[in-house]
C-alpha cells in the first residue's frame, strides 16, 4: 500500500510511525503495543495473510490519531514489529515469548495478523500464568473449535491449553457458516453464543457488557479476538471466508472501542484479513488499521 502521495500537514499529524519499545530507555512503560503476527500457513482457505501487518502499519498514516472525547494523541503507542515465521511449533513458541513480552510491557497490546491461528500464541502470551481465571471474547463468524492445528482451531486450542469454555462468548457466530457438530461442541464446552441476528435487537454496549462479565467472572485477563470475516462481504472482501450479512464496519469498529475500554482486557487481536486479496480501494485493511486506532481509544477513554 502506497503512502507516498499522503500530504504533510504539522496541525495533522498522522498515526502510525510509531517507535520500538526499546528506544524509549529500560523500564519504559507503553500504553499500547503493536505486534505483528504474521501466521498463514496453516489456513483452511488460500491466503496472503502474512502481508498484512505491513499493509496495516502503511494503511495507519491514512489516519490521525485525533478522537473526540478520548485522548488518544496523548497515550504511549509503540510498535514492537513482527514475529518471524510465527507457524508452526517452533513459530508459535516465539510468538508466544513475543507476545508475552510485548503484553508485560504495556496496558493494551494488540496483535495484528495472520489469519485466526494467531489467535492461540496471542492468548497464551498475554495470559501467562494467568490461563487459569483468564477469558476470550471472539468476533466471528465461526466456532473454531475444528480439529487439528489450523486456523479453524484457535478457540479448541485454547480450551485444550487450560481456558475455561464457561469464560468464552462467541459474538456474530453465522448461519450457514458453521456445522452441526461444532455448535454441539460449543454447547458442550459451555461457550456461551450471541449468533448474528441476535445482535439485531440489542445494544452492542449492553451485548459488549454481557460478554466482559462473562469472560472476566473469574477476575482474570481478557482476551478479545476481533476476526474481520464477521463483517459483510461488502466491506471485507479481503477476508476469505467473509460472507453477505456479516456486521458493518461500524459495530466492529464500536466492539474494538468498547473492549479496550474495560481495564479487564488485556489483550486483542485483529485476524483473518488477507491484504493480497483486498478490494481495490484497501477497504478491508483500512478497516484492519482502524480497529487499532479505536483499541487505542477505548484505551484512552479508561482513564476519563
Amino acid at each position: 500500500m502506497s503512502t507516498a502521495a499522503l500530504s504533510v500537514d504539522p496541525l495533522w499529524p498522522r498515526a502510525g510511525d510509531w517507535p520500538a519499545l526499546e528506544t524509549l530507555g529500560d523500564g519504559a512503560h507503553a500504553d499500547l503495543a503493536l505486534l505483528g503476527l504474521p501466521t498463514w500457513r496453516t489456513s483452511l482457505s488460500p491466503t496472503g495473510a502474512h502481508a498484512t501487518p505491513a499493509a496495516v502499519r502503511s494503511a495507519l498514516r491514512r489516519y490521525s490519531t485525533h478522537t473526540a472525547g478520548a485522548a488518544v494523541d496523548r497515550l504511549r503507542l509503540v510498535d514492537e514489529g513482527d514475529v518471524v515465521e510465527p507457524d508452526g511449533p517452533e513459530g508459535e513458541a516465539r510468538a508466544i515469548a513475543a507476545m508475552r513480552a510485548a503484553a508485560a510491557r504495556s496496558t493494551v497490546t494488540v496483535a495484528v495478523g495472520g489469519d485466526n491461528s494467531l489467535t492461540v500464541p496471542a492468548a497464551l502470551g498475554a495470559f501467562g500464568d494467568d490461563l487459569p481465571t483468564a477469558g476470550l471474547i471472539t468476533l466471528d463468524a465461526h466456532h473454531d473449535l475444528r480439529d487439528g492445528v489450523s486456523n479453524g482451531s484457535p478457540v479448541r486450542r485454547l480450551v485444550e491449553a487450560g481456558l475455561a469454555g464457561t469464560r468464552i462468548v462467541q459474538i456474530g457466530i453465522a448461519d450457514f457458516a458453521n456445522s452441526a457438530a461444532y455448535t454441539r461442541r460449543a454447547e458442550e464446552l459451555g461457550i456461551t453464543v450471541v449468533p448474528r441476528d441476535a445482535l439485531h435487537g440489542r445494544p452492542l454496549d449492553d451485548v459488549m457488557a454481557e460478554a466482559l462479565d462473562i469472560a472476566g467472572a473469574s477476575a482474570g485477563p481478557v482476551h478479545v479476538d476481533l476476526d474481520v470475516d464477521v463483517c459483510d462481504r461488502s466491506v471485507a472482501p479481503g477476508c476469505p471466508a467473509s460472507v453477505p450479512g456479516g456486521l458493518a464496519a461500524w459495530e466492529l469498529r464500536r466492539f474494538a472501542r468498547l473492549a479496550a475500554a474495560s481495564p479487564r482486557v488485556r489483550s486483542l487481536d485483529i485476524a483473518e484479513v488477507d491484504a493480497t486479496a483486498d478490494a481495490a480501494d484497501q477497504r478491508t485493511v483500512r478497516l484492519a488499521a482502524l480497529l487499532v486506532l479505536e483499541a487505542a481509544a477505548g484505551l484512552a477513554s479508561r482513564a476519563s
